[in-house]
C-alpha cells in the first residue's frame, strides 16, 4: 500500500507534468542523489572505483545517449565506439593546445565537437534505414577508427600511436593524471550524469521527444501530422553523439588516463554499449542505468564466483560472461523486449495493489 497514486494529489499543471510525479519515486530519487553525493565519495576506494563506479557512471552517458537515438528515435547506430573515440581525441587535442582550458569546458566541447561529427554520418537516416542504416554507422565505426590510427596529428605525432592524459585540476583537486583521487573522479563523473540524465529525462518527456517517437513508431504517418524527419532524425544523432562524446571523453580521461584506439574503441565497445540498452530496455531511462549497471558488475559478479571462490580460470569466466549476455539478449528479444525497465515497471504494477490480490 506505500506506492500508490491515491492521495498524491496534484493543485497546478507544473505539478502534474513532473519528472516523479508519484511521491515514492521522488523521495527515492532524492535519497539516491544524497547517498551519491553524501556518502559514497567518503567510503570509495581505488578498487570500488576502477571496478565498478566509474565505469557504470561513463557507460551510463553512453547508453542514454545510445537510448535517445535508438529506443527513443528508432534510428538503429552500431557505430558508438568510434564516437566515443572522437569525444576522446578531441578531448586530447584540447588539453594538449589549450593547457589553461578546465576539465568541464573541455568534456563538453568534446560533446559539441562529437554531436557535429554524428550529424555528418546521421545524413543517410534521412535516405535510409533500420538494417541499412546500421552498415551505414558500421561504416563510420570504421572509419573513424582508421583515421585516428592512420593520421599522426591526432596523436600529436606519438612514436606508440598512444595518447596519455595530461594532468588538470579542479578547485585544487588533480582530476587527470597518475595523482587523481578516486572520489574526486567518482564526483566528477556523478555530476555530469545528474545533469545529463536530467537533461536527456526532460528532452524526451517534451515535444522534441515525441517527435522522436512519432518517427520510430511510423515516419510517414509522423510526417504527415507535421514533424519534420531532417529536424527530428538529426537532432536525435545529435543529442545522441552528444551524450556518447562525452562519455568517450571521460573514460580517456578519467578512467583510462591512456588509449590506443584501436583497443578502447573498436567495435566491441559499439556492441557492449548496444547490448547495455538492449538488456536494459529501449526507450527507457531507466533501462539506460539498469542495462550500464549489468553488464559492469557481471564481469566482476562472475570474476568473484567462479575465479575467486571455485577456482576457475579466467578465461572460463570471460566465456561465461559471453553466453550468459548472450542468452539473455536472446531472452529479452523474445519474450520481455522492453528489458529490465519493462520488469521494473511490472513490480512497481504490482506494489500499487498490494497486499490485496490481483
Amino acid at each position: 500500500m506505500f506506492y500508490r497514486e491515491a492521495g498524491d494529489f496534484k493543485t497546478s499543471y507544473t505539478a502534474d507534468n513532473q519528472t516523479f510525479p508519484i511521491k515514492f519515486d521522488r523521495w527515492g530519487y532524492y535519497l539516491a542523489l544524497i547517498v551519491g553525493l553524501g556518502v559514497v565519495p567518503f567510503l570509495v576506494n581505488d578498487y570500488w572505483a576502477n571496478a565498478i563506479l566509474l565505469p557504470f557512471l561513463i557507460y551510463a552517458i553512453a547508453a542514454i545517449g545510445l537510448n535517445i537515438l535508438t529506443g527513443y528515435c528508432g534510428q538503429v547506430s552500431l557505430g558508438t565506439g568510434g564516437f566515443m573515440a572522437v569525444g576522446a581525441y578531441t578531448s586530447y587535442k584540447l588539453m594538449t593546445a589549450f593547457p589553461w582550458m578546465d576539465m568541464v569546458t573541455v568534456t563538453l566541447l568534446s560533446g559539441v565537437m562529437t554531436a557535429i561529427v554524428g550529424v555528418m554520418f546521421g545524413l543517410p537516416s534521412l535516405r535510409i534505414k533500420g538494417f541499412y542504416l546500421a552498415v551505414a554507422t558500421l561504416a563510420a565505426q570504421f572509419f573513424l577508427v582508421w583515421v585516428f590510427n592512420k593520421v599522426p596529428w591526432f596523436y600529436n605525432y606519438s612514436a606508440s600511436g598512444q595518447i596519455n592524459a595530461p594532468e588538470r585540476f579542479m578547485f585544487g583537486q588533480p582530476v587527470t593524471g597518475p595523482n587523481a583521487e578516486a572520489w574526486v573522479n567518482y564526483v566528477f563523473c556523478f555530476l555530469f550524469l545528474f545533469v545529463l540524465a536530467w537533461v536527456a529525462r526532460n528532452l524526451t518527456r517534451g515535444s522534441l521527444g515525441r517527435q522522436w517517437m512519432a518517427i520510430r513508431d511510423m515516419d510517414i504517418a509522423a510526417e504527415i501530422i507535421g514533424v519534420n524527419p531532417l529536424r527530428a532524425k538529426l537532432s536525435a544523432f545529435a543529442v545522441s553523439s552528444f551524450y556518447v562524446g562525452i562519455s568517450g571523453a571521460l573514460l580517456f580521461t578519467v578512467y583510462l588516463g591512456a588509449v590506443e584506439v584501436g583497443e578502447a574503441y573498436g567495435i566491441q565497445k559499439s556492441f557492449l554499449v548496444l547490448f547495455m540498452i538492449i538488456i536494459g530496455g529501449l526507450g527507457s531511462m531507466f533501462g539506460s542505468f539498469a542495462g550500464a549497471a549489468f553488464m559492469v558488475l557481471l564481469p566482476v559478479v562472475l570474476k568473484l564466483l567462479l575465479v575467486d571462490t571455485l577456482g576457475f580460470d579466467t578465461a572460463i569466466s570471460a566465456h561465461f560472461q559471453f553466453v550468459i549476455v548472450g542468452g539473455l539478449i536472446m531472452f529479452f528479444l523474445i519474450v520481455e523486449p522492453h528489458g529490465l525497465a519493462r520488469l521494473w515497471a511490472l513490480m512497481k504494477e504490482k506494489l500499487r495493489l498490494w497486499p490485496f490480490p490481483h
